[in-house]
């Protein structure tokens, strides 16, 4: 009997999350075990936190030497400079600023093999980092890659590198959905999308070699209309990326979306990237409600036609309009044996799902198991909004927009509205 009603609750259960909207999926995950409160923080029980750093400007990604000195790339200057570095002086965990640096605002950070990377909305440098984890010469930066596109819309560059010598860069298409008129109501898509020839994708570059252009490196990957969270996934030898799905199904569609489903699509997804993948975006967007791949309305598509098998399919999906600004495997030994090479994103934040309230601020955890999805996406890390409902982003506290680890295991986050930098830890208790 008890067997039966077990699989009847399973049943149940399916049938139920496949019809449930985005907002309750999200209600859910954050229900999922007992939460404790740290630093305004909902973590799950056995971890703490602390505001590491306070005030750090629009504090967008940061990394971590292996010495434990942290670096924030700030979107907005800060006195001038757009890199801020921090240590710990004391056992509090709370961080002091050792040096600032660099004078062109950006998003983009990244530290490897003796070097800090950053990135402009146009260029790439990187700094000679001395034993102690310090940039050697603050005012000597190497460029590295010059003369992306960058025409005011998903402009960020972010980057990640891997254990080749190699960096990977987004440039983001500057369009939503590549219609003859970007963004206007039941204006039709581009064929071929001209976009695509020099953004909308991830492009691949020398790690050491200086001014380098689009000839010099070579599109990784195609059909991403912006990716601002990717890391190289050391376990599987490959690059993962979370894109920014489109915009305004609804409102340029109302044919064919009503405001509940433009606002719950399409889904935040998960690529793993290999040399010529194509994820599609314009033609198609992903539908996580009934796990298809949907032919774009600016190409033909109702909400209900197929979009073509050419294109690849997502690892994970989540519902739309979230922002998934960050993407870090943890390989870390500090946190339970379950988190080890799963993966955290955070997620920014959205302003498209009027007239529901917004979804998103906070970090969640994809358990992975042999380089792949293992179980069900959870929230990790909640309350940076500081409230339960937003309706605009002018409205949240935070908006968590980096991940990085620490050499101890412990995770940060960043805050790019206040500039506050968590520090979570586990604590077993």
């Amino acid at each position: 009997m008890y067997k039966n009603m077990f699989f009847l609750f399973l049943l149940l259960s399916v049938v139920v999350a496949t019809k449930a909207s985005s907002d309750t999926l999200i209600e859910k995950q954050r229900n999922l075990g007992v939460l404790t409160e740290n630093a305004g923080l909902k973590l799950p029980v056995g971890f703490a936190a602390i505001v590491a750093i306070e005030n750090a400007g629009r504090a967008r990604h940061l990394a971590v030497t292996p010495q434990g000195k942290v670096y924030i790339k700030s979107g907005k200057l800060i006195n001038g400079k757009s890199v801020l570095a921090f240590k710990q002086e004391d056992a509090s965990g709370k961080l002091a600023i050792t040096q600032s640096f660099d004078r062109i605002a950006g998003t983009g950070i990244a530290i490897k093999n003796g070097y800090l990377y950053t990135s402009s909305n146009e260029e790439v440098f990187r700094y000679k980092l001395n034993s102690n984890g310090d940039v050697e010469d603050t005012a000597k930066a190497q460029r590295i890659i010059t003369g992306l596109i960058n025409r005011r819309q998903h402009e960020s560059k972010s980057i990640a590198l891997d254990n080749a010598g190699n960096i990977y860069v987004n440039i983001g298409a500057y369009s939503n959905s590549c219609q003859e008129k970007d963004r206007a109501k039941g204006s039709k898509g581009i064929m071929p999308c001209p976009v695509l020839d020099s953004a909308g994708g991830i492009w691949c570059f020398k790690a050491d070699k200086e001014n380098q252009t689009y000839g010099d490196g070579f599109r990784y990957a195609t059909g991403l209309r912006n990716v601002m969270g990717l890391d190289w996934n050391t376990q599987t030898n490959s690059l993962f990326v979370m894109q920014h799905g489109r915009d305004q199904l609804y409102q340029s569609w109302p044919e064919y979306f009503d405001t509940t489903s433009g606002a719950e699509l399409p889904s935040e997804c998960m690529y793993e990237l290999h040399k010529g993948s194509n994820c599609g975006w314009p033609y198609i967007y992903y539908n996580h409600l009934l796990h298809k791949k949907m032919l774009a309305p600016e190409y033909g598509g109702d909400g209900k036609k197929e979009g073509s098998n050419e294109f690849q399919d997502p690892v994970v999906a989540f519902p739309g309009h979230m922002a998934p600004n960050a993407l870090l495997f943890y390989t870390g030994n500090q946190f339970p044996s379950r988190y080890k090479n799963g993966a955290f994103i955070a997620f920014h934040g959205s302003w498209n799902r009027s007239p529901l309230p917004q979804a998103g601020y906070f970090v969640a955890f994809v358990p992975f198991k042999n380089g792949k999805p293992s179980g069900d996406w959870e929230v990790f890390a909640d309350g940076f909004a500081g409230k339960p409902i937003i309706n605009s982003t002018r409205s949240a506290e935070h908006r968590p927009c980096g991940l990085a680890q620490g050499p101890d295991g412990s995770l940060y986050v960043s805050d790019d509205s206040k500039g506050t930098i968590y520090k979570i830890t586990y604590t077993g208790k």
